[in-house]
């Protein structure tokens, strides 16, 4: 290692960090220097008690593995029926023409007299209370005026996410779910500091690889060659 490997960049990062961080360990700081180099960002997977490299590298092995999300096909009905062919008799209300039919609704009667109390287009009064007053018919001329033609169902591809069992319009919907909501970013300190989750193979390696005292000996060395991290330097090394 040297001074072209420590880039401005990267030494900024490591001042603000031992500045916020004062009484971090020489691990510590490795490790956040590593991440910051190799742009890491570990993410626990808590439903897998598992952490991996990236989020990407997690949507897809999950993609890839049919974990994510279902393709799935729902039918969208418009409207219920208020009346139909079968309509025998209908309960109206002379404000807004709003009609109950009695095989399209369990209680037409209770529904009409609820509907005309609470219609705003009602101002009859009756001892200062709103009137009851509405319509009934049994004529089927008069239902068959009331039968509108509904349009037919149709069919919507729409996804399920496989952790939750929600529906969404869409898998980048299905997705923006999981970021927000199951997994969680951590640190490459947290990574190795822990012992409670499995560590994705590939990030394991990394970690193997990079952890190694003639590693971090270097850094220290690199380190040293600028006189900022001279006092850090003396409490890692005194």
């Amino acid at each position: 290692m040297n001074k072209e490997k420590i880039s401005s960049e990267l030494k900024a990062s490591l001042l603000e960090h031992l500045k916020r961080t004062k009484s971090a360990d020489l691990i510590h700081v490795y490790l956040f220097f590593v991440q910051k180099k190799f742009k890491l960002k570990p993410i626990l997977f808590p439903k897998e008690k598992t952490i991996y490299e990236s989020l990407d590298a997690l949507i897809q092995k999950l993609e890839a593995e049919n974990k994510l999300w279902h393709e799935t096909e729902i039918s969208i009905q418009f409207g219920k029926e208020s009346v139909n062919k079968d309509t025998k008799k209908i309960y109206i209300c002379p404000f807004t023409g709003k009609v109950f039919g009695d095989n399209t609704h369990p209680n037409p009667q209770d529904a009409i007299y609820d509907w005309i109390s609470k219609c705003p287009e009602n101002r009859d009064r009756t001892a200062g209370l709103p009137s009851k007053r509405f319509f009934v018919s049994e004529d089927p001329e008069v239902i068959q005026s009331y039968i509108k033609e509904r349009k037919a169902p149709i069919k919507k591809v729409v996804y399920s996410s496989v952790i939750t069992g929600k529906l969404f319009n869409s898998k980048k919907a299905v997705i923006d779910d999981f970021k927000h909501n199951h997994v969680k970013a951590l640190s490459l300190f947290e990574v190795q500091n822990q012992n409670r989750y499995s560590i994705e193979e590939t990030l394991l390696e990394f970690i193997q690889r990079h952890l190694t005292e003639e590693k971090i000996t270097e850094f220290v060395e690199d380190l040293s060659e600028f006189r900022e991290f001279s006092s850090y330097i003396k409490r890692w090394t005194g």
